[in-house]
């Protein structure tokens, strides 16, 4: 059996903490089945930017129209657009491969790693062992049991990036991020899409305010059909038909496509890892359980990331790598232990218009019973939304009333996750405040100001509960 100081399953965020580990000396094995770089960068967040870029691009000209320019779109290179998506991708996978190949105090085991015992791991054909484990697994789309759906045959988050030519007719099963920003990438560029999802509304989760703006948006590209559940799916001859429950009143519609996208959520990949069988917990999902330290109920293992099944983002999973890097490398006692701080998650969702968020919703804070004062602008309320001619962007913010702290924000609209991202900054000040919003002078006219307006137009929640229904 190979003895390691240290083992690292996963070569997504997981690489982190290897590379630190390796930097302080420490004998450090990285275990993945592959494809090297996980989600994000090989069928996640970098591919899936790299195609809704021309996305967005097509939109804004066809909606110049609003501002009196006409303009009209001569070709859209379906080829070029996945060619360079793929160019990007193979390049920085091929790059990181190398890197972690030639890397001092680096093994790197391109095999599936699953517990055989505690602390330790079966990885091909031979056993590795460490005091200490990082499992940094990720996750992979689920498959709900619908009849009919495998024989079928649909395409995943994965197998979408082959793609070879674009599909006429889509359905999408799922209107949660991936679907809402797919949904848009593909009826951009020319396909016909119907989005099912079984929530009221798009988005599930997102501020209604806002999934409600999206929809509506949304919904002028595109069929979207909330409120159903997928029953069944067939052939019928060379289209794919899915059949829906429409969930308030049982009665079921088909829709038939050239092609179905199933992106109804994910699942943990811990049933390839069996964690039980080093002692480590997971919940009755499969996720990984940590406590506030990201260790898991095994005693130095750890783990991070979507494995965890809490915040799905490839920038949080950097973020809890550090933590963990800390609690290994340097944490020697106790009370030198770092805990995650989640106040202050931000996201965003790169469909048509753009949505983003960070911290608390305002239903979020009303059922824990905080009281709070929320400040709402819409971009029209500003110089710039107005050049723009942008009547559905919004800015939402919500305070905790008494010390004025900043407990979430969410925009939907051009630019979300920029104007997002400065409230960030300021959940991240020591006083969590709007003092630097307040003593700034904010460039004028900049989209910039929409988010200061929400932030001086605050009134308690009851004052706008009506509004926008």
């Amino acid at each position: 059996m190979d003895k390691f100081d240290l083992i690292v399953i996963g070569t997504g965020a997981g690489v982190n903490v290897a590379s630190q580990a390796r930097h302080e000396g420490l004998q450090v094995a990285l275990v993945d089945q592959g494809p090297t770089g996980g989600t994000c960068l090989n069928n996640g967040c970098i591919p899936s930017k790299m195609l809704i870029y021309p996305a967005d691009v097509i939109r804004t000209i066809q909606d110049a129209r609003a501002v009196g320019v006409h303009a009209g779109i001569n070709e859209i290179d379906f080829q070029t657009i996945m060619g360079r998506m793929h160019a990007v991708v193979d390049k920085a996978r091929i790059n990181l491969e190398e890197s972690l190949k030639s890397s001092e105090n680096l093994t790197y085991f391109q095999e599936k790693a699953e517990f055989i015992d505690d602390y330790v791991l079966k990885v091909g054909e031979m056993a590795i062992t460490a005091p200490k484990i990082v499992t940094a697994t990720g996750a992979r789309a689920l498959v709900p049991l619908i009849p009919g759906l495998l024989e079928t045959g649909f395409l995943d988050n994965v197998s979408l990036l082959r793609l070879q030519s674009l599909p006429q007719s889509l359905i999408i099963i799922g209107a949660g991020y991936i679907g809402c920003e797919f949904g848009h990438f593909f009826s951009a560029l020319g396909t016909h899409v119907t989005i099912v999802g079984r929530g009221p509304l798009v988005l599930k989760g997102e501020d209604p305010e806002a999934a409600r703006l999206v929809q509506k948006v949304l919904s002028r590209y595109m069929e979207v059909i909330t409120g159903h559940e997928v029953v069944s799916v067939e052939r019928r001859g060379d289209k794919k038909v899915v059949s829906a429950r429409n969930m308030a009143n049982g009665k079921i519609q088909q829709y038939e496509a050239d092609e179905i996208l199933l992106v109804a959520g994910r699942r943990p990949n811990t049933d390839l890892l069996h964690p039980e069988k080093s002692g480590i917990e997971t919940d009755s999902k499969g996720w990984i359980m940590v406590n506030e330290f990201l260790e898991s109920s095994k005693k130095d293992i750890w783990a991070l990331g979507d494995a965890i099944g809490k915040h799905m983002f490839r920038h949080t999973a950097n973020y809890e790598s550090e933590v963990v890097s800390h609690n290994l490398l340097r944490s020697i006692d106790k009370d030198d232990r770092e805990a995650v701080d989640y106040h202050a998650v931000p996201y965003a969702v790169f469909t048509y218009p753009q949505v983003a968020g960070v911290g608390m919703k305002e239903a979020d804070a009303l059922a824990a019973g905080r009281k709070v004062l929320i400040g709402r602008a819409k971009y029209t309320d500003v110089a710039k939304g107005v050049a723009m001619a942008e009547e559905h962007g919004l800015v939402k913010v919500i305070l905790e009333e008494e010390s004025g702290r900043i407990l979430g924000a969410t925009v939907v609209g051009p630019m979300a996750p920029e104007l997002v991202q400065q409230v960030v900054y300021l959940m991240n000040t020591e006083y969590q405040d709007l003092m630097p919003v307040i003593k700034s002078q904010v460039i004028h006219p900049t989209i910039n100001e929409v988010l200061v307006r929400a932030f001086s137009e605050l009134e308690h929640p009851y004052h706008h509960h009506n509004e926008g229904q």
